[in-house]
């Protein structure tokens, strides 16, 4: 009996090691993330976002820098489902954090995934692994100049 306890206890914590053992950081496109069925019905379209050094209206105003770190799970999800599903929130997020200001825009948006800065107009960084999928973004809420 105790031989079998130890057996299984060896078994899920092996298990648990693998299950934690995947951590691959993907670029992937921003305009299919922002693209895709659930971004279109749920991002605000009044709150603007700029990724990068994205060409973008002059700023009347800087009202702050603010960064958004989501998680999401998974599993039995392939990974650019579960990272555009997580980049989605991120970005929610960022747009409520502008509403909350009084911004109109989040503009200077770049990935900062474990601290890796990504700056692109066209792609961003997503951390995947087997249960988990992560990004974290960084981007200054101002009111656009009218």
């Amino acid at each position: 009996m105790r031989t079998t306890k130890l057996w299984t206890a060896a078994v899920l914590l092996t298990m648990a090691a693998a299950t934690d053992a995947r951590d691959d950081h993907l670029l992937l496109s921003i305009d299919e993330a922002m693209n895709t069925p659930a971004a279109r019905e749920k991002l605000d379209p009044s709150i603007r976002l700029y990724f990068g050094k994205d060409r973008r209206p002059t700023a009347a105003k800087s009202i702050g820098t603010w960064t958004t770190n989501k998680r999401t799970n998974a599993f039995g999800k392939n990974d650019k489902d579960a990272c555009e599903w997580v980049f989605l929130s991120a970005m929610m997020q960022l747009q409520e954090r502008a509403r909350k200001e009084g911004g109109d825009a989040v503009i200077g948006i770049e990935s900062v995934y474990k601290n890796i800065v990504t700056s692109s107009e066209t792609e961003y960084m997503c951390g995947a692994g087997n249960v988990v999928a992560g990004v974290a973004f960084r981007g200054e809420v101002v009111k656009l100049a009218r």
